[in-house]
């Protein structure tokens, strides 16, 4: 028999709100984490804006000497590590460091490395590189430094699969401690890709919304004037449990870990199968490793970007596997208030999905305005709503062709759940 896997903690940075609660109450309150970028010159940009993390102090964190050795990518992840820790009342002294994991992903990794020192090759030579570079910018800095900071000894890796790497990274920590390889996993998604560069990147994509004039509306998925979206930052990260585990400590669940599906779509290096056809097979994954049947699902957080092919394979796929009941099912993107975090995006989307099981409350697509008759399901415009749910799937896609499922379950109590 498969063990059971359950979530305990949740922590995020964020540019809406970091504290827990605040953040969970921004968001039910259809409040928007999207403004005009403060921390470096936008003149010459096309774009000016994104979701920023304004108020981070990294000495909050760490000492200022291991601040200067680390990317905000990794600085974001062991915050956030913290407060889900915290969160969980997990205390590591008390555990077998052999029994506990790591696996957070990027899709970029040290970007604000890579320009600092690209530009310190070009104005002073080669030699002035520093040493500190590669162990910065590398993808596995975050799961490297959380591991090393609570001397965790278990299965530790990263993964790097573009806007899927977080999801991608919590499906494999639930499979780690499904099969036995693990007790605890830390497991979940950071990235600091708003910098000029990173900016500059997904405006030569034509891939972001030009809503300059209202940034808080720019990100309007499933709407018909959508026009791409919106560049954020950050990190979310869940402690995954073996069940048995946290009873014994006394945890508090806030959900049951019972699905994960992935696929690829093998089309296109950036577009998505027009027809949804691999974001498809990813959401049957998922309900079958959770014994499902489509019409148990009660809500879909949507990868919804908030571009316009995006939006419509999503809104096919969904149609594709779950049929009439498609037209039944609450389905919501949360990146219309936060923005897109790229390779954190699943994990933040996967910590609001336990909130919104915890409390009965489905967050609202907000900025849905004009209905487009190619997306014409129940999307919760502009204002959460109040519903019970039991079962809940978070959808998250990749550049590259990478489809992830997850499927989360309220918990209440050994018996609450088919066990697959």
């Amino acid at each position: 028999m498969r063990r059971r896997v359950v979530i305990t903690g949740l922590g995020t940075i964020n540019s809406l709100n970091s504290d827990l609660e605040t953040f969970w109450s921004l968001l039910c309150e259809g409040k928007s984490g999207i403004g005009y970028i403060e921390k470096f010159d936008t003149s010459d940009f096309a774009i000016k804006f994104g979701g920023e993390i304004k108020d981070f102090e990294p000495t909050r964190w760490v000492d200022a000497r291991e601040a200067r050795r680390l990317d905000p990518f990794a600085l974001y992840a062991l915050a956030a590590t913290q407060l889900a820790i915290e969160d969980a009342g997990l205390d590591f002294q008390e555990e077998d460091p052999y029994e506990c994991g790591v696996l957070i992903g990027s899709g970029i990794g040290g970007l604000r490395e890579i320009e600092e020192q690209h530009t310190r090759l070009l104005e002073k030579g080669p030699s002035r590189i520093s040493p500190h570079m590669i162990p910065k910018l590398m993808v596995n800095a975050a799961s490297g430094q959380v591991s090393i900071r609570y001397g965790l000894r278990g299965p530790c890796s990263a993964v790097a699969t573009a806007c899927a790497s977080a999801s991608n990274a919590l499906g494999d920590a639930f499979k780690i401690i499904q099969r036995g390889d693990a007790d605890v996993m830390i497991a979940g998604g950071t990235e600091a890709a708003l910098l000029p560069m990173g900016l500059a990147g997904f405006t030569a994509l034509r891939a972001l919304s030009r809503r300059n004039d209202a940034p808080e509306r720019a990100s309007r998925p499933f709407d018909k004037d959508r026009d791409g979206f919106v560049l954020s930052e950050g990190s979310a990260v869940l402690i995954l449990e073996e069940l048995e585990h946290a009873k014994r400590r006394g945890a508090r669940i806030y959900a049951e870990f019972v699905g994960y599906g992935m696929s690829s779509d093998g089309c296109h290096i950036t577009a998505p199968e027009p027809e949804g056809l691999g974001a498809a097979r990813a959401m049957a994954s998922a309900l079958r490793d959770a014994g499902l049947e489509p019409q148990d699902i009660d809500y879909i957080n949507a990868h919804g970007t908030s571009t316009p092919l995006g939006d419509i394979a999503e809104t096919k796929a969904i149609k594709r596997i779950f049929g009439e009941h498609a037209y039944k099912i609450p389905v919501s993107s949360t990146k219309s208030q936060m923005g897109h975090l790229l390779g954190a995006s699943g994990a933040l989307e996967l910590l609001i999905c336990c909130l919104a099981i915890r409390d009965g409350v489905i967050p609202p697509t907000i900025n849905y305005e004009t209905p487009d008759p190619e997306c014409d399901l129940d999307y919760v415009p502009n204002v959460a709503r109040k519903q019970q749910l039991r079962y809940v799937m978070s959808n998250s896609f990749g550049f590259g062709g990478h489809n992830t499922a997850l499927v989360i379950a309220r918990y209440d109590g050994p018996e609450s759940r088919c066990r697959g």
